[in-house]
Order: structure tokens, then sequence, then C-alpha cells
């Protein structure tokens, strides 16, 4: 009976739609109603771990040694390769999640006019100039602008709205949203890509914000290469000068080359990381991409959605106006009663709250008849059977339900405008019997805010992190939920962003009527201006925007896309987990920092060492498997660093590699006369012979480093916190094997229990000492 009356509406107006040969000409032309995705090639991806410069000084390494024919240490180093390669290639797994979430979204049924007749299809296949049907509950499928009928709309993933819109002759509904109310017909306009819903989609596969922590892994790759070049170029100057052939001198060069190389940086950034991932699952966060623990503790700016976010994303009572003659409760029972209690209208089933909440929506009366919200009449309205006859209630716009009661403007108007102003949506409503309505009053309505969402606010501000609230609803709406939340209420509308935005437009607290193009054009704003972008998000609407940020955070209910382009998810509603994990990501900051200064310290220590061990004996301190030892022994069970306890900065991180190296260069030359101490008192007091000396050499290079580790570990004073057990215990072990592989002569001579002793108690001594240059350092160098 439907599809026969809308046969003879769409004849009348000659909508017959496409015949199937035109719309298989039309798929071939615009392809289908689905969103492209780019696939990279897994092999590719991971052949492409072994292209970078950390893997390049290992491959370097390793051709060296095979032409020493030192087989068994370029196996050992090319296990090295190939197990940080394949970390690397597990932690990425999400490649284009976000954009398969999407176009399974699209993957809907559509009731379409082909051939002159109604039937049903995939989305995937409608085309423009399609004729379809659309009605309460279904997907709209395309863009698609509406020929006959009226639609309620709920755009809110896709704009961010809480509002249902009203979609009338002539205007669009957009692919994506979901229809709330009556029933309509229409002509795609566009599909696929080409759509709002698509265009979101294109916007998160190009979107994504720079990978800092590559970019910091490269820095100190980098740095470490100057410093390597430099040595080696001493050792070779030397040589020559000294008229020393490449096979005395090649040794020796090959352990600078091993001594330079961060082997364990890229696996202990990442498992850092992942161990911050599980504490903060703990509490409500999930991670998507582990390198954004580094980002969200460097955060100085975090754009949150309001809708869903700061919000709750349902309608509440706000406000009730009694028009004169009736009481509060009566107005609230009235408007209950033009409601439907079946329906999916969030208008309705706050009206039915508000009024059960006071107790006023008992005695209901027999409902005969009810018309739900149409945009055409800008009303609903029930009618009741009660003992004194038919009843009827209207709730709807105020002046269209004043029309029908014939209550003057000046007895209502002051009142709308009052709490319009507060940014609150204005309803009427009327009662009465069925021909003679009365006003009963004005309620307003809005997205209530969520009970902790001031706080929360207000505990991020503490962490030094700025709060934007970015939203599609209008201006007044806006600036009433950032009064109540906290948040400074200059307002800028999406105009303002258009172009390249200035300081004055950032400066902003507020941005009012924005869609997806906006926001994400606001993030890259604040990325030129040099601030770590976060933004959290529900919708559709905010999946670019949460990819280009550094820290996308999907809110407990957000959609797949948002969830799949997120760099984060919380689980727990609104943002009060975000305080958590910034307070969690800055401490495995200060672990990744930690580590990193702990490694470049005991690099530069070691190459010197090398270098200036050569000038002075003209043998090498070390040799190329005394160098792999510490390199298991040293770089990776400093990874153990990444489970320490420790501080963390109340403000936001940066990564200064400026401060990071003078810190390094600082502490390494103090760390060296200690070192070269020890090496000198060998050579010229115990007079060791080379391969003795090289064994102290190597013990001493042991316990400085896991000296360091522990003097490092606080920017106060090292004792401020107690270590991790991990991390203890990872320190007795290497110190363990240190001492069983020099004292039991494994792989090298043993030296004397009292030397090695002497050592350890000599060093201890000194370390301690050392403690309070470096808090001098770091306050100076304004490391945190």
């Amino acid at each position: 009976m439907g599809d026969q009356t809308m046969t003879s509406t769409i004849a009348a107006n000659n909508l017959s739609g496409l015949t199937t040969a035109e719309a298989q000409a039309r798929l071939i032309q615009f392809g289908p109603n689905a969103v492209v995705e780019d696939k990279a090639h897994p092999v590719r991806q991971f052949i492409k771990r072994f292209w970078a410069p950390i893997p390049w000084l290992l491959e370097a390494t390793i051709i060296i040694q095979l032409f020493l024919g030192e087989d068994v240490e370029a196996s050992l180093i090319a296990g090295l390769l190939v197990l940080n390669a394949v970390l690397s290639f597990l932690q990425e797994g999400r490649a284009q999640k976000a954009l398969s979430l999407l176009r399974q979204q699209l993957r809907v049924e559509a009731r379409v006019r082909r051939d002159g007749a109604w039937t049903t299809l995939p989305a995937e296949e409608l085309v423009p100039g399609d004729i379809i049907h659309l009605r309460q509950g279904s997907i709209v499928p395309a863009d698609v602008k509406i020929e006959e009928g009226s639609l309620l709309v709920d755009q809110s993933a896709l704009t961010g709205e809480s509002t249902s819109v009203s979609v009338e002759p002539g205007m669009a509904a957009y692919a994506g949203s979901m229809v709330r109310g009556s029933e309509g017909t229409g002509e795609v306009t566009a599909t696929g890509a080409r759509t709002f819903f698509g265009k979101t989609a294109e916007l998160v596969r190009t979107a994504g914000s720079v990978n800092r922590q590559e970019h910091e892994i490269a820095g100190v790759a980098k740095n470490l290469f100057v410093v390597n070049g430099a040595m080696m170029a001493i050792v070779a100057g030397y040589a020559y000068y000294a008229g020393m052939s490449l096979g005395h001198i090649l040794p020796l060069l090959l352990t600078i080359l091993l001594a330079s190389i961060p082997v364990a940086l890229p696996a202990t950034f990442s498992f850092a990381a992942a161990l911050g991932s599980v504490e903060l699952s703990r509490h409500d966060v999930l991670i998507t991409r582990l390198s954004a623990l580094h980002d969200i503790a460097s955060m100085t700016v975090l754009c949150s959605d309001k809708t869903g976010t700061l919000t709750r994303n349902e309608a509440t009572v706000n406000a009730i106006w009694a028009a004169p003659g009736f009481s509060e409760n009566e107005l609230l029972r009235a408007a209950a009663l033009a409601s439907d209690p079946a329906g999916q209208d969030p208008v309705d089933r706050a009206a039915i709250k508000a009024a059960t909440d006071r107790g006023c929506h008992d005695g209901e009366m027999e409902r005969i008849d009810f018309k739900p919200f149409d945009p055409a009449t800008k009303r609903s309205e029930t009618v009741y059977r009660s003992e004194s006859g038919l009843r009827r209630y209207v709730k709807g716009a105020p002046a269209v339900v004043a029309k029908l009661t014939g209550v003057a403007e000046s007895v209502w108007q002051p009142q709308e405008e009052v709490i319009v102003t507060r940014g609150q949506r204005v309803l009427a409503v009327a009662a009465g019997k069925e021909r003679e309505l009365r006003l009963v009053g004005l309620l307003g309505f809005e997205d209530a805010v969520r009970d902790d969402s001031k706080t929360v606010v207000s505990a991020i501000r503490g962490l030094g992190v700025r709060t934007v609230m970015v939203t599609g609803d209008n201006a007044l709406t806006a600036r009433s939920v950032a009064e109540q939340v906290g948040i400074p209420t200059r307002v800028c509308s999406s105009e303002k962003l258009h172009g390249i935005p200035g300081d004055d437009v950032l400066d902003c607290s507020v941005f009012a009527g924005v869609f997806p193009e906006d926001k994400i054009k606001l993030v890259r704003a604040f990325q030129r201006r040099g601030e770590v972008v976060g933004m959290s998000g529900d919708g559709v609407n905010d999946a670019p925007a949460l990819r280009q940020a550094e820290a996308g955070l999907a809110v407990a209910n957000a959609t797949d896309v948002a969830k799949g382009a997120a760099a984060m998810v919380l689980t727990r509603p609104g943002l009060s987990a975000v305080v958590p994990a910034i307070e969690t990501s800055r401490r495995v900051f200060q672990r990744i920092i930690t580590y990193t200064l702990s490694m470049l310290i005991k690099k530069i220590e070691i190459m010197a060492l090398l270098v200036i061990g050569f000038l002075l004996t003209g043998e090498n301190p070390l040799t190329p498997l005394l160098m792999v030892l510490i390199l298991f022994l040293s770089d990776f069970l400093t990874m153990s660093i990444s489970t320490d306890r420790m501080e963390f900065s109340r403000r936001p991180n940066r990564w200064n590699t400026r401060s990071i190296l003078l810190a390094s260069i600082v502490i390494a030359v103090c760390k060296l006369a200690f070192s070269f101490g020890v090496f000198t008192y060998g050579y010229y007091v115990l007079r060791l012979p080379t391969r003795n000396l090289q064994t102290l050499t190597f013990a001493t290079l042991i316990f400085s480093t896991q000296a360091a580790v522990f003097f490092l570990r606080e920017r106060g004073h090292f004792w401020k916190s107690r270590p991790s057990l991990f991390l203890i215990g990872s320190s007795v072990f290497g110190m363990g094997a240190t001492a069983l592989l020099t004292l039991g002569g494994i792989f090298m001579p043993a030296i004397s229990p009292s030397v090695l002793l002497a050592t350890v108690t000599a060093g201890v001594v000194y370390f301690v000492c050392l403690d309070w240059l470096k808090i001098w350092l770091f306050k100076w160098l304004t490391l945190r």
C-alpha cells in the first residue's frame, strides 16, 4: 500500500528514476557507492623496516664482520637487526583501519526506483540520478536531494550537532545520517567519495600527523653517527700518521662502529609504550597506536568535541515556563502526553523523563491518535479519549503552536528569547479540547553537560594543557556549554578557519558551527604554530581530525569509524580518563628520556675511551666480541628502565634534542673521567697485559652503565623514588653475569676479585657524588 502511494506520487511529479542500462552506465562513470582504500603490500611494509639510519649501521657492521671472517659476531648482529624489524612491523597493524570501517558503514540496503518499479538494492549500486525512498529508521545511503515529503534526520555523527535537523523539499540529506521521523523521496546527487560522508573518508585517508617518535629516533641515530664519524676519523688519521696498517686498526674501527649503534633504542621506545598501554588499560584507556603515548605526554592543546564528549548527547529539559493559569507540573504532563514513549525522538524521551521525575505522568488516558513531529508542520500532536471527551495535546515550534492557540506574541516571545540566549532549543506545548487549544507553556531543551566535565577540564588545565571546544552546534549553545564546564567563552565561527587562521583566531577557546574540513584545518593550524594537538570526539565527523592530531582520543560512545581513526579509545564515558592518560604517558616519556640519556652518555663514553685508550697505548681497549657482549648486557638490560617508577612532569613534555645532547656530553665527560681513571690505573699501576686490561675495561663500562641508569632515573635525587623490582633484578643479573665472565675468564682473561671489588666500590662513591651535578645540570637545561 505504501509503495502504491509512493508510486503515484512519483509518477505525478515525473520522478520515474533510471533504467537498468542508465544505472550501469553511470556506475561505470562514477564508480560504486563506496570508499576506495589504498592497500600497501605487507612484504613491502616489512622490507621498509630495514631501510632507516639504525638498520644501515647494523647492516654495515654485518658486512665488515663477514669481511673479517667473524661469522659468529655477524650472526648475532643480524639477529638483532631482524628482531627490531619484526617488532616494528607487528606494532603497526592498523594501516587502513578507519577507511575499512567507513566502507563497511556504507554497506546498507536502499529502496530504489529502477525501470519504473521500486526495488531493494545494495547501497554500493546507487548512482547519481537514482530515485530512492527514505523512512524512519533508515540510514541515508548517499547524498540525496529531497523532492517529496520531508525528513527529520540525526546528523550528529556527521556534524556533531545534537539536535535533529528538518530536511524539506529542495534540501539535502547527507549520507551516513539517520532518519528519525517522517519519510520522503529524493534524487541521489552524490555517491562514494563525492558524498559528505565520503569526503570525510578521504580526509581520514589523507590526514595524519608526523610520527614524532620515529623522528626523534632518527635524530638520535644521526647525532651518534656524526660522533662516530669524528671518532673514526681521529683513529684513521692517527694510524696514518703513525704508519699503522689497515688490518691493525680495522678491529678498532669496527668496535667504535658497534659502540655507536643504539641497537635497543627502537625496541625500548616500543616496549615502554607497550607497558604504558597496559597500565592505561587499567584506567579505561585503550591504545591503538603505541607512539601516541609519546604524543599525549607532549600535548599542549586538547580540541574536544562537545556532543557526546563534554555532554551526554541526550536532550534534557532545563527550562520551564508555565503560561498563566497553568502549573509547571501541568506543563510537563501535557508535554509528555504530546510525546511518543515508543519512539526514538530524543525530545520525546526528554519530555517524558522530566514529567516522570516530577511524578506528573500518571493516570494516562487512552491514546487514539498520534502524529510524530513533522518538519513540514513543525509540531507533533496526540489525541486522547477522556471522561469529558476527546483531548488534544500539541508540542512544537513556539510560533506554530501559539498560532494554533491564538495567543499574542507578547505573552510568550520574551520568555522564548530568555531561553534561547542560554543556548537551548525551545518548544511550546498546548492542550485542550480538539478545537479549543490553550498555550500551556514553553520548555527549553539542551544536551546535558556531564557531571564530571568541569572537574576534568580543570584537572587537564592543571597539567598545563589548554582545552578548546569544537562543535557543529550554534554559538549560543556552544557558549552555554563552555560556561558550564569552565572553558573560556571566546567563540569563533567556522568562517574564521577559512584560509590560514592567525594567532587571534587560534586564541579562541570555542569554535562553533564547524564541519569535518574545519576541524582538520583547526588541528593543522595549531600544528603549524608548534602546538602538539590532542583531539577528542565520537562521530564520523571527528575521524579526519582524530587521525590528523598527534593524540586522537575516541570517547566511550564513539562510532567504529572514530575509534579506528583515533590513537586512543576511552572506554569510560566523557573525558575523565584523559587525566590518567596524560599522567601515565608523561611517566612513560620520562622513562624514554632516561633511557635515551643513559644510552647517549654510554655511547659517547665508550667511543671516547676507545679512541683515547688507543692513542695512549696503541692497542684496542676492547675487542669486537667484548663490544657485542656489552650490547647484550648493557643495551638490552637497560630496557628495564621501561618498567621503572618515577615522577611525571606537571607541564607538557618536550623532546629537546639540544638539551639532551648537552646533558649527555657533560655527564659522559664526567663518566669518562672515572672509566679512563680505572683504565690508566690498570695500565700504569697494575701494568696489566693488553688482554687483561680489556677485561677490566669491559667490567668498568658495564658497571658505569648500570650506575648511570640509577642516578639518571629521576630529575631530582635518584633515591627520591624506589626503583621497580624488574629494574633492580635486571641490574643484579647484569652485574652477576659480568662478575661471572670476568672472574671466570669466559670469552676473556680473568681478573682478580680484589680489582673488581675495588672498581665497584670506587664507582659507587663517585656516582653518588655525580648525582648532585646532575640535578644542577638538568635545572640549567630545563630538562623535565
